[in-house]
């Protein structure tokens, strides 16, 4: 199994590197990539995301144990070490021939799916490996548990609680913002009963589900009918680009002038504590609700929550029992199962329609 990121700098003198590889092919000069990464000084130079990735290998490891399988755990990233073509190069030399590729993205969208698996070719090239990957488990069991838990948890942070007299808080799911089109691409064009998608695309009908999926089983665990809805962060495209909207502190604003005084940002879109979600909203977006005087609490994020560290290896012993001919139920807590091999016209690369990729379907 290879645990399959985006990768982040691990000092102050990686960032530019780092962003290079992000955006190869895009001509940004290096001033630029600077002032973009000043964000990552905050912490040290460092992104959470490779620490974080260490910690679900080691809590995967231990479920692993437990079940009593004994499977090997590599880890490779898009865009910094360890490399995911050193990787598999690793699993080469090694002897192995067959690999599952666990991607740190739960969603469908040509930059959270599509482009993991034309890394994944890049990266099988040259080598003997047959690869395969999890289903997208945004809907999963797992993630829906541990995001109904963060969101309880948040709850209690407010305090808000009816004894106090305090108002309900809005819930505002939280995901990283795409291009519109990107967006409109996400997912095939139709659903398993031949039903068109939503204008708005697959990613955004994904996480809609979800988050009416974790709202419901809030409800019905705390009796409290909570109001919900999706916003975006970290956008990063040329100004005259249409990209997902509303941006989480546009609406922030226009909240507060709604009246609304609690609110409780869910980083569903994540599976941990991103530099997106350090920075993005636990510093800007609690920095604007501060000066709105609007209480903010921050939902956790799955990240090695028993729920979904059990979720994936139960997605795991799946995909293998698939792989074996077998037919395994693909329990999802809403909405439809995601697939193994994606359909042709899915999440398509709307710069390079014809780069190759792995675990696509071949018609």
């Amino acid at each position: 199994m290879v645990l399959v990121s985006f990768g982040g700098p691990e000092s102050a003198e990686d960032v530019v590197p780092f962003l290079r590889n992000v955006t190869r092919g895009r001509g940004i000069p290096d001033e630029r990539l600077a002032e973009v990464g000043q964000h990552y000084s905050l912490f040290g130079g460092r992104s959470p995301i490779n620490d974080q990735c260490r910690a679900l290998i080691a809590a995967l490891t231990d479920e692993f144990q437990r079940r009593g399988i004994s499977v090997p755990i590599f880890w490779g990233n898009r865009n910094w070490n360890p490399y995911l073509a050193d990787t598999f190069a690793e699993l080469q030399d090694a002897g192995h021939r067959r690999v599952l590729a666990v991607i740190t993205s739960a969603y469908p969208s040509y930059s959270s799916c599509r482009q993991y698996r034309e890394n994944l070719y890049d990266a099988a090239r040259g080598t003997e490996l047959q690869v395969d990957r999890l289903r997208h488990y945004a809907n999963h069991p797992g993630f829906v548990e541990a995001s109904v838990d963060a969101v309880i948890e948040g709850l209690a942070e407010l305090g808000a609680d009816r004894e106090t007299g305090s108002t309900d808080p809005r819930l505002v799911f939280v995901t990283h913002s795409i291009p519109t089109a990107m967006a409109q691409a996400a997912g095939p064009a139709t659903d398993p009963n031949g039903v068109p998608r939503s204008a708005d695309g697959g990613y955004v009908d994904w996480h809609r589900t979800v988050l009416a999926e974790v709202t419901r089983r809030v409800a019905e665990r705390t009796g409290r009918e909570l109001v919900a809805e999706l916003a975006y962060c970290s956008r990063s495209g040329p100004p005259g680009q249409p990209w997902l909207e509303p941006d989480i502190n546009d609406r922030l604003a226009e909240l507060a002038g709604e009246g609304v005084r609690d609110v409780i940002a869910v980083p569903i879109g994540f599976i941990s504590d991103h530099m997106e979600v350090i920075y993005d909203l636990d510093t800007e977006a609690a920095a604007t609700a501060a000066e709105l005087g609007v209480r903010f609490a921050r939902a956790a994020t799955a990240g090695v929550h028993p729920a979904f560290v059990a979720g994936l290896v139960d997605l795991i012993e799946e995909r293998a029992a698939a792989a074996r001919g077998e037919d395994p139920d693909r329990p999802v807590a809403a909405g439809e199962p995601g697939w193994y091999e994606c359909p042709v016209d899915c999440c398509r690369n709307l710069r390079q329609p014809d780069r190759p990729t792995l675990c696509q379907a071949s018609s």
